[in-house]
């Protein structure tokens, strides 16, 4: 089975967690970063996965532009969905239930919440400052959750509710 791991990633970690990710699926594993290639052959591909992360409240503009413009494709591929973001529990669910329309997660394999980083080197000024102000903290922070990135590579990888 070919997969793509579809991503966008602003600061790194997406792209990080993107490439632990496509360490622990079965068969080929492409990763395309939407903030570097805009095209992508869906066709290619016998499964899709789509991974985010949240800034200012909302997912990048490239992963919700291409989910738009993909949306009957994606749905009839298999397909995963993860977001990295800074909560966890019903915040995060809340989160991830905003950044993906219902469609897409009713028909997805695997759903995953990854974690996420603040890394103030990686941001400008104005992103510290929102930073600082909306989450109180001042230094980087990691919370990257890799339990959660092996349960969604293993849902992914025995899920028979899809046949390639």
């Amino acid at each position: 089975m070919k997969t793509a791991i579809i991503f966008a990633s602003t600061h790194g970690t997406t792209e990080k967690l993107s490439q632990l990710l496509s360490e622990q699926l079965t068969g080929e594993v492409q990763l395309v970063n939407l903030k570097k290639k805009t095209k992508v052959i869906l066709d290619e591909f016998d499964a899709i996965i789509i991974g985010g992360s949240i800034h200012a409240g909302g997912m990048q503009q490239k992963v919700k532009q291409f989910i738009e413009k993909n949306k009957e494709v994606l749905l009839a591929k298999k397909i995963g969905l993860f977001l990295c973001c800074m909560f966890d529990g019903e915040q995060a669910q809340k989160q991830f239930e905003t950044a993906y329309p219902k469609e897409l997660r009713c028909a997805s394999i695997s759903n995953g919440l990854f974690g996420g980083e603040f890394i103030f080197k990686k941001m400008n000024f104005v992103e510290k400052l929102i930073v600082k102000k909306v989450s109180g903290v001042t230094s980087d922070v990691s919370k990257i959750d890799i339990k959660a990135i092996e349960k969604f590579a293993s849902d992914f990888n025995h899920s028979n509710r899809w046949s390639s």
